[in-house]
């Protein structure tokens, strides 16, 4: 198992199981599930609003990162950047769009995986270099970030993300050979990257989009007709924007979109190229109408639940999901079952997503803010509850305590994923192995501590299964500790930067 030897022997590896184990401070609305991945976007289009075309398929992308967004427009002679904290709709509005005409654009939304939440790491990343310019966006993590940078002359302390070090490294090339093309730079810059990255970039003339050799993160192409082309982290983003889907990148391609049309090659050898899509896009990540391997992700969550119910049946009144993520599975899990499906908890959309909470008190609360239990639905029942995935437990534990506040007989968790036990250094902050429950405790440690009746989690093989397409090729490092490509053990102690 590759990566695995040094994160035994890492600073973080698991410490001995305690069922008094007790979690730090934390995001009280998300530490039930991985925090998103960032979401790319890119546009080649004569004939229309290449600007507005970028915020439809951003604004589709929102749920993969919402601390800031920005586009870049190219005319063919300038390069025009605008970026900022915050939403989609926050950050643009129609004065701001109309601003910025071009044939050309690409788009990001952020979530940083260190909690540097700063415009300057909002994206896309611009730079000069030689003769040109170009903008970059980026979705993943390196796990090679110091030895690049330092590679790169980036001193100490400079470095604020990954995707800053590739436009370096780019630009430093481009800077030693102003003869050549920022796909010339690609070429020789990509194949020391190490850890995950789907990318888009543009200069004045080109789109070029690029899966690292893992396809660790999704990135696909759609058309829009007449030579215009699209690309995109999920498939709902060419939905939106109108165009039809073509084709997922294949892990380590790289397309080019300008006026020729879309001309695809491959910047790393062969036997370097191993398909390994994160196996959590499937569970919660990407949107449920996405589709990846083919296959339409609420379909495969739907499975995901029936798979559970013939794993882990228990006698109840009601199914019912933890919304939004939950809800495809526990439909699932009641089908097959015959134990009715219903609606225990209201989610409140509004909610923020950056409040620090330092006790379990204020955990409780920050999850009375996010769901509101329906009474009427929920006392005297008993209740198996459907969740994706269970990371540090903080926030389930309080949506038990509530659900038996509110009148529940019996709490029975099913988990439509494996104990997620390993920390990702590809693009997802989960913080380290001292935080996850599943790496500190077994599942009837865990089936206390967050106060079930029982607790059961889907087994890797079905989860596979669940998918449409077992032998496609997946990472499942969070959840078995095979880590596609070794993990520096300067990363242990803290996620990547992203």
């Amino acid at each position: 198992m590759s990566g695995v030897h040094d994160a035994l022997m890492g600073p973080d590896a698991a410490p001995p199981v305690t069922s008094r184990w007790e979690p730090g401070p934390a995001r009280a609305d998300e530490d039930s599930s991985p925090r998103e991945a960032c979401g790319v976007f890119g546009v080649f289009a004569r004939s229309r609003s290449v600007a507005h075309v970028t915020f439809d398929g951003l604004y589709a992308l929102q749920h993969r990162g919402q601390e800031a967004a920005g586009m870049a427009v190219s005319d063919g002679a300038d390069i025009l950047v605008v970026k900022d904290m915050g939403l989609v709709t926050n950050v643009f509005n129609e004065y701001k769009l109309a601003g910025l005409e071009g044939q050309l654009a690409i788009g990001h939304t952020r979530y940083s995986t260190t909690g540097s939440s700063t415009w300057h790491n909002a994206q896309p990343v611009y730079r000069t270099a030689g003769d040109g310019v170009f903008a970059l966006g980026h979705n993943g993590n390196l796990t090679n970030t110091a030895a690049l940078a330092e590679e790169a002359g980036m001193l100490p302390g400079v470095v604020t993300s990954d995707s800053d070090v590739i436009a370096e490294l780019l630009a430093h090339h481009l800077d030693a050979h102003p003869d050549e093309t920022l796909v010339d730079a690609l070429h020789a810059v990509l194949p020391r990257l190490e850890g995950a990255f789907s990318l888009v970039l543009l200069d004045k003339e080109r789109v070029i989009a690029v899966r690292d050799r893992f396809g660790f993160r999704p990135l696909c192409l759609g058309t829009l007709g007449e030579g215009e082309w699209v690309v995109a982290s999920e498939t709902p983003a060419l939905d939106i924007c109108g165009a039809q889907f073509v084709r997922e990148l294949e892990p380590g391609e790289l397309l080019v979109i300008d006026g020729n049309g879309v001309k695809s090659m491959t910047p790393f050898p062969a036997d370097r190229i191993e398909p390994r899509l994160c196996l959590f896009e499937f569970v919660y990540l990407a949107r449920p109408d996405s589709r990846l391997y083919g296959q339409e992700l609420h379909t495969a969550r739907f499975r995901m639940g029936e798979l559970l119910a013939e794993q882990a049946p228990v006698d109840a009144d009601m199914v019912m999901g933890v919304p939004d993520s939950g809800l495809p599975a526990a439909e699932g899990y009641a089908r097959r079952s015959g134990i009715p499906y219903g609606t225990g908890l209201v989610k409140n959309r509004y909610i923020g997503r950056t409040f620090i909470v330092p006790d379990q008190a204020q955990r409780a609360q920050g999850v009375r803010r996010k769901l509101n239990p329906l009474r009427d639905t929920i006392e005297g029942r008993r209740l198996i509850v459907v969740d994706d995935s269970i990371v540090r437990g903080t926030t389930t534990k309080a949506m038990v305590a509530m659900l038996r506040e509110t009148g529940a007989a019996e709490v029975h968790l099913r988990i439509s994923s494996p104990p997620y036990r390993w920390p990702c250094y590809f693009g997802l902050d989960t913080g380290t192995r001292s935080e996850l429950i599943a790496a500190n405790m077994e599942v009837d440690e865990i089936r206390d501590f967050v106060g079930a009746d029982s607790l059961a989690y889907l087994e890797l093989d079905a989860l596979k299964q669940a998918t449409g397409a077992p032998t496609a090729g997946f990472c499942d490092a969070c959840l078995t500790g095979d880590y596609p490509v070794d993990v520096p053990v300067t990363l242990l102690a803290t996620p990547a930067l992203g």
